[in-house]
């Protein structure tokens, strides 16, 4: 169950990872040129299904804000625990895949994906007790996280969130 939910993660970031813009490299700090390179490195068979994986995570996360709205909660549930348990990936990747995956990818990484999944599972408890303060603090921790590891993974697809020196002159 680990290995899946390390994967999961990989697989929500991986397009933002998975054509880097060179004009940027320059500027991303080393832990991110680290991830983009263990990611570039992935086999294209696996960089395929991770892409895969994340388009799923992230069509299930924008179906959640309706079901939340119209109180849907079997919705949530079911969406959240597919995110949990990964849509596509528990179903394809081989030991040698997974081995690929832990052996190219940083610490860091591994332990947001962990986070990342956990935090579907308890949004989808919560959404089978028909808790909409908690399933509204979950869903927002959930993408809390995603943002997380783009600022620390993903820099380079998502500029906006990288972080910039302070200027210690600015008034």
């Amino acid at each position: 169950m680990k290995n899946i939910i390390c994967i999961s993660l990989l697989a929500v970031l991986l397009p933002g990872l998975s054509y880097a813009d060179d004009q940027h490299k320059h500027q991303e700090p080393v832990k991110t040129q680290a991830a983009s390179a263990g990611v570039q490195a992935l086999s294209a068979d696996l960089r395929s299904l991770l892409s895969q994986e994340m388009q799923a995570i992230q069509y299930g996360m924008m179906s959640i804000i309706p079901a939340y709205a119209s109180g849907n909660w079997s919705e949530i549930e079911t969406t959240a625990g597919k995110i949990k348990s990964s849509y596509i990936l528990m179903q394809h990747l081989s030991k040698a895949q997974v081995e690929e995956l832990h052996s190219l990818l940083p610490a860091e990484f591994i332990e947001k994906d962990e986070n990342f999944h956990y935090l579907a599972g308890m949004l989808e408890h919560a959404a089978k007790h028909k808790k909409p303060e908690l399933v509204n603090f979950y869903f927002s921790e959930m993408n809390r996280s995603c943002v997380s590891c783009h600022s620390a993974f993903a820099t380079h697809k998502f500029p906006a969130l990288s972080v910039k020196p302070k200027n210690e002159h600015a008034h």
